[in-house]
């Protein structure tokens, strides 16, 4: 790793000073409650004395005792329990998407939100979300930053900034800015938590995590943090039909079903095992200036589940829950038999490129006599590191320079699969390739604090920076993509006397090209594709008079792909009285094409009513999408408007309300499919890869979407029972509506998605409470209705797509109690999900048919599989124990 030496110089640095063990209580411990209002901020702003009722635009602090106390290992939960407009779907069966889920904000993509650590840019993943499912519904085409790979216990805070932001820190702040800012305290902290499902013996998690900080004498600090989590599987699923009717009529054979004894194909979350890490340090150089280094690596495994793979001959008939009668069989590469005799060279009777209808024959069968479901293995490392040096002079002036480097992988690959195509020659195990992102950020801040005779000096802001980023793919094994000898039908002939043959008529079957569930990249696509931007900004922000606070900036960026973006932005804060606040902003913002999502290239295998398909995502420059239309990207825009009242009548109690609208034009998404014909493989060859009758997909800047809103959060604290108790609500309305859209791209049922995939309206309450060595903590969680059209729409004649299933507003309940004794140790305990709440089942329809059998659709899903805005797992108890020393 890159930064190892950094990091064992720092260590060794530390170990070689004087270093201070004084304790430090740090972020989360028994009885803290949530941030003051008055703790200053950094984000949204370049001054150094706002905060959260000051900010012209809405943020929230999120404390670290709030992150920790989700009993999740990943960061992406832990943010969705506690900020209402972040969504992140648990992602059942959707390939790499699986492995690295897209959130979204304000309704919003991943990549329309800007990830910060100690306010420099965090890096994107390496995965683009080509997965065309309600899984992805919000995210689909993005390539955004992963957050699973920051451990919560080395965040000290996050800053929630609820704005676009896209004037003050460059490309992708559009829904708004995470900013983790990291632990600098002293002192050692140990814990170690598990948990399981209520009502499965399924999905046990373990985690231990630590965090050391350490004083470099009196003029720094280095602290480091670690994680390790093992989640196992579970699943919510019933096996399918056809499973069913193999064990029955095969009893001999059942056990070597797939997953045996459970279902043949898993709905549920994915096995996953890993360590992430944080180093945060920093060292005074003279008393106004000082170098800081802080870096993030992570590891992991995930094992996915896909579809189950029957070996069922012919088919079976499977009445659904209407008494309609189904006929469901095996997959088509079990039906036939693979001729293997090809014809002799230089035979007149038997040309090349056929084969000889005779005994020597392949069934599939042999290799998988009850079937397979592939197994889809994930393993991403994540090295992240930046350096910097920040101060100011004697004259005011403040100066920040630093450089980040990242590197972010995901090595893809399959067991228990084969490569149809190849018949007995097959693979049962296949690398697809790696997918890379790197990232070089080198920035200069400046700020310089001006009296113009106002009521505050006015903070004049600016710098530069430049930005790098690669995105390489390299090459899979053939099998992984390529097209065997039976991916396209050869004529069969049988000898009717020695070296004499005549055509029988009939042909063999033509199977489908690479790997069965996903494929590599070819050589053809894999490399490395780089990006360069360029940009500076001003800033001016001041108090005007007492009672006012405005804010201006400006940004411009020249990028090597696409040329030039200027962007703007204003906002403004008036304080009516010393309770009443009123405050206002406007801007505009933009999101650049990433390099990952101008050369894609991916092939995967989806299912549309019911029938597989081999579907094949292009570069937009490739010949492949050309034939069909792409045209080159553009960057997404983007016009931000926001209002808000802030309420402050004492020092126990805080209120916000702020609605907001964000318009943003040009969204980047993938194109439609477009089916793929013999006429077309003819007209282009390289069209084999994805063979007649599959599916071709490309990006394109495909609709507008308006997004508008409302955020309420109200906070109060107060003496209660002989202990503190912070009570706070935080509410969120949020609506996107598709005002302009290519019908060849997006389809309705994705538009209603855009709408209504993640609930408009979502609330939680939470109370804290603490008193000497106790705490006790509840939350009551609000999940309006949603919608999920894609997966379950409803097909009436004529094609038109009418809405899909509407699942009804939930409430689930979380509860935790903390006891710390001997002053060091803190057991907890408590339960997410405490009364066991699961989102409606998926209701039967004529495309959807739910089966008297198994009481699940014909794959086995019960649940939606995208697991709606909490999951599908049901209810988690845990138990942790903390260390403090």
């Amino acid at each position: 790793m890159k930064f190892l030496p950094i990091i064992l110089a720092a260590s060794t640095l530390a170990a070689a000073t004087d270093i201070a063990v004084a304790q430090q209580q740090p972020a989360g411990a028994p009885g803290a409650t949530a941030a003051p209002t008055e703790e200053v901020i950094i984000t949204g702003t370049r001054r150094t004395d706002r905060t959260v009722t000051d900010s012209a635009s809405p943020i929230d602090v999120i404390t670290s005792a709030e992150l920790r106390a989700q009993p999740a290992a990943n960061m992406l939960d832990q943010v969705k329990n506690v900020v209402p407009s972040f969504f992140v779907g648990q992602n059942t069966i959707s390939d790499a998407s699986s492995l690295v889920r897209a959130p979204s904000l304000r309704g919003l993509p991943g990549d329309e939100i800007l990830v910060m650590l100690n306010g420099k840019r965090f890096n994107r993943s390496a995965l683009v979300q080509v997965y065309n499912g309600g899984d992805t519904g919000l995210s689909f085409g993005s390539q955004g930053s992963d957050l699973s790979t920051i451990p919560a216990i080395a965040i000290k805070s996050l800053e929630v900034l609820r704005d676009g932001a896209t004037a003050q820190y460059g490309s992708d702040a559009i829904a708004g800015v995470l900013n983790y800012g990291l632990r600098e305290d002293t002192g050692f902290d140990v814990q170690a938590r598990y948990g399981r499902y209520q009502d499965h013996s399924d999905g046990k998690s373990y985690l231990i995590a630590a965090n050391g900080g350490f004083k470099l004498g009196g003029a720094g600090f280095v602290n480091l943090s670690a994680e390790y989590d093992d989640d196992l599987q579970t699943s919510r699923g019933v096996t399918r039909p056809v499973a069913v009717a193999f064990a029955q009529e095969n009893p001999a054979l059942a056990s070597q079903l797939p997953n045996y004894p459970l279902p043949a194909q898993i709905w549920g979350s994915s096995p996953t095992h890993g360590y992430k890490a944080l180093l945060n340090s920093a060292f005074d150089v003279t008393d106004a200036s000082k170098i800081y280094l802080f870096a993030n690596f992570a590891h992991f495994n995930t094992d996915e589940s896909f579809n189950f793979r029957s070996s069922l001959l012919g088919t079976r008939p499977f009445t659904d829950t209407t008494g309609m009668v189904h006929d469901i069989g095996g997959r088509s590469f079990f039906q036939h038999p693979y001729y293997l005799t090809q014809c002799p060279s230089g035979n007149a009777t038997c040309p090349a490129g056929g084969y000889v209808q005779d005994t020597n024959t392949f069934f599939l069968s042999s290799i998988y006599p009850a079937g397979f479901t592939p197994r889809f293995v994930g393993k991403n490392d994540q090295e992240y590191g930046t350096m910097g040096y920040k101060g100011k002079t004697a004259s005011g002036l403040g100066y920040d320079l630093s450089a980040s480097l990242s590197d972010d992988t995901l090595d893809l690959s399959m067991k228990h699969s084969i490569s149809p195509s190849f018949g007995s020659a097959s693979q049962t195990s296949f690398e697809f390739g790696k997918l890379i992102q790197k990232e070089t950020d080198v920035n200069l801040d400046l700020t310089y604090n001006i009296d113009a005779g106002l009521a505050s000096p006015l903070t004049l802001s600016g710098g530069g920076e430049f930005r790098r980023e690669s995105f390489t793919a390299t090459a899979g094994d053939f099998q992984s993509y390529g097209a065997g000898p039976y991916a396209s039908p050869n004529p069969l002939y049988l000898q009717t006397s020695p070296g004499v043959y005549a055509a029988t008529g009939t042909f063999t079957d033509a199977e489908s090209p690479a790997a069965s569930g996903y494929g590599g990249t070819s050589p053809t696509y894999a490399g490395t594709h780089t990006q360069n931007s360029r940009g500076i900004y001003v800033g001016l922000e001041g108090d005007v008079v007492k009672q006012l606070s405005m804010g201006v900036a400006g940004r411009y960026e020249h990028y090597s792909s696409f040329g030039n973006a200027t962007v703007g932005k204003f906002n403004a804060i008036w304080h009516a009285s010393d309770a009443i606040a009123l405050r206002a902003t406007v801007g505009s913002g933009f999101h650049a094409p990433s390099p990952g999502q101008n050369n894609t290239q991916i092939l995967t295998t989806n299912f549309i009513n019911g029938v597989s398909i081999q579907t094949g995502t292009f570069p937009v420059t490739s010949a492949v999408a050309q034939f069909y239309g792409a045209r080159p990207l553009k960057p997404e825009r983007s016009t931000n408007f926001g209002a808000g009242i802030v309420f402050n009548p004492s020092s126990a109690f805080t209120a916000t309300i702020d609605w907001y609208q964000i318009n943003v034009r040009d969204r980047i998404f993938v194109s439609q499919n477009f089916f793929v014909t013999a006429a077309d493989i003819a007209a282009l060859p390289e069209l084999a890869s994805v063979g007649v009758g599959g599916a071709v997909q490309y990006f394109n800047n495909a609709f507008n979407t308006s997004t508008k809103g409302v955020d309420l959060v109200g906070t109060y604290r107060t003496d209660f029972a002989h202990g503190k108790l912070s009570l706070t609500l935080a509410y969120n309305y949020n609506k996107s509506d598709v005002t302009k859209f290519d019908p060849a791209v997006i389809s309705n049922a994705q538009i209603i998605d855009v709408s209504r995939l993640a609930p408009n309206h979502r609330a939680t309450f939470s109370a804290n409470w603490a008193s000497g060595n106790f705490a006790v903590s509840l939350r009551e969680n609000y999940y309006g209705s949603w919608v999920d059209a894609v997966d379950y729409a409803t097909v009436v004649s004529g094609g038109q797509t009418l809405a899909g299933q509407e699942f009804g507003a939930k409430y689930t309940t979380d509860l935790a109690a903390s006891y710390t004794f001997m002053d060091r140790y803190t057991l907890t305990v408590g339960a997410s999900n405490l009364f066991n709440t699961y989102p409606d089942k998926i209701a039967a329809t004529a495309t959807n048919p739910i089966y008297t059998l198994t009481n699940g659709l014909a794959d086995g899903q019960v649940n939606p599989r995208s697991g709606g805005p909490f999951g599908i797992n049901g209810g988690f108890w845990f138990a942790s124990v903390r260390v403090q020393f």
